[in-house]
């Protein structure tokens, strides 16, 4: 399914040759412009398939985590949003997903480019100490069980020049590689991978757990964490097998279930 294909920025022709998923974007729908990929889906889940996938080219809303802005400029990114709403899908454990999804585009971008990438908990995807990728999970909950969950993803991969106040300083693609990059390619290359990946994330989540430690070069690290304001100092020990960072302070180790990370030199 294709809605508003009546700009050549993205060729779907060319995606869905690349696209080898049984399930997953196989309802594809591509916008020019809309408020926000997660918002749209949130609310037209009750129409649309497990696994339909939005990509807009330009967000006039495009949120991070925090309700923080997602600035990306028109055509130059891929921003785009996942629909779950099958029951066997809505069993994963949330914090695994997050970080396998983390993991499986780290790994799309590294298939391609010549681009080393790193993992910054919970969601940051880096090269270096710039952010290249972030990831907001959103879900409806009713009672105690999950209906729904969208997850959003941005990638900067053609932008070569960013404006605004950003908590990490930004790169790309582009920038990193030094190509200009395909990026039906790339989402393809992410969803295919990411299709094989659900299995692990669902029956496997210690291998996610794993491949996240793995790719994160920040552990043994001093680092903050910073919650509703307070920040809180220490060594960045370790994540457990729900997700969550272990942090070493001075007196105790603390479990850390949200906040923002900075990393201190």
């Amino acid at each position: 399914m294709v809605e508003n294909q009546s700009s050549t920025t993205f060729d779907i022709k060319k995606f869905d040759m690349r696209l080898e998923t049984e399930w997953l974007g196989r309802n594809f729908l591509y916008l020019e412009e809309l408020e926000s990929t997660n918002k749209y889906l949130s609310e037209e889940s009750s129409r649309l398939g497990n696994g339909t996938v939005v990509l807009a080219e330009k967000q006039h809303h495009g949120r991070g985590r925090n309700d923080r802005v997602w600035l990306s400029a028109k055509g130059e990114n891929l921003t785009f949003s996942i629909l779950f709403n099958h029951p066997t899908a809505l069993k994963a454990s949330l914090p695994v997903l997050n970080l396998g999804t983390a993991v499986i585009v780290a790994n799309a971008i590294e298939n391609l480019f010549q681009v080393k990438t790193n993992l910054k908990w919970p969601n940051d995807i880096l090269v270096g100490r710039k952010k290249i990728c972030g990831i907001l999970i959103e879900t409806s909950i009713m009672g105690n069980d999950i209906k729904k969950i969208v997850i959003g993803i941005g990638i900067n991969v053609n932008q070569t020049s960013f404006r605004g106040d950003y908590m990490l300083e930004p790169t790309s693609i582009a920038l990193e590689g030094g190509v200009q990059v395909e990026r039906e390619k790339l989402l393809a290359e992410f969803l295919n991978l990411f299709e094989e990946g659900i299995a692990s994330i669902l029956e496997r989540p210690n291998s996610i757990i794993q491949a996240w430690r793995d790719k994160c070069n920040i552990l043994g690290d001093k680092i903050s964490i910073t919650q509703d304001g307070k920040t809180i100092y220490g060594i960045f020990d370790d994540i457990d097998q729900e997700g969550n960072l272990l942090l070493r302070t001075t007196e105790k180790t603390l479990l850390i279930n949200y906040g923002d990370v900075s990393i201190h030199i």
